[in-house]
């Protein structure tokens, strides 16, 4: 009986080729991401920068830099006034405010 049923299965069991219909369907799918990539960015301009001593600097790197500042400033704060023994994740706070100011100054110095 075994046997029978392995003479039936490979008699009518036929592999699916599906790497021929995924090949076939992934270059249109591609060129059509790519050619709605290219007019997206049609009105994109050069990245802002800041001109520190000379040497532009990019917008985004000033705006990390003061991220940074911000959440040591913080963690300063939640010492110094005994905070830090109350708030868990600490961390966490502390890199979310340097985040939030980060981005509101970037907000409102690239955008407007």
């Amino acid at each position: 009986m075994e046997g029978m049923i392995n003479i039936y299965f490979f008699k009518y069991w036929r592999p699916v080729h599906r790497r021929f219909l995924i090949k076939r369907l992934t270059r249109p799918a591609s060129a059509m991401l790519l050619l709605v990539q290219a007019f997206c960015s049609v009105g994109c301009g050069g990245a802002p920068t800041v001109t520190i001593a000379g040497a532009y600097f990019p917008a985004w790197l000033l705006c990390g830099v003061i991220a940074v500042l911000v959440a040591a400033f913080c963690r300063a704060l939640m010492v110094a006034t005994r905070l830090a023994d109350y708030i868990p994740y600490q961390l966490a706070v502390c890199s979310s405010a340097g985040a939030i100011v980060a981005l509101i100054l970037w907000y409102v110095w690239v955008t407007h």
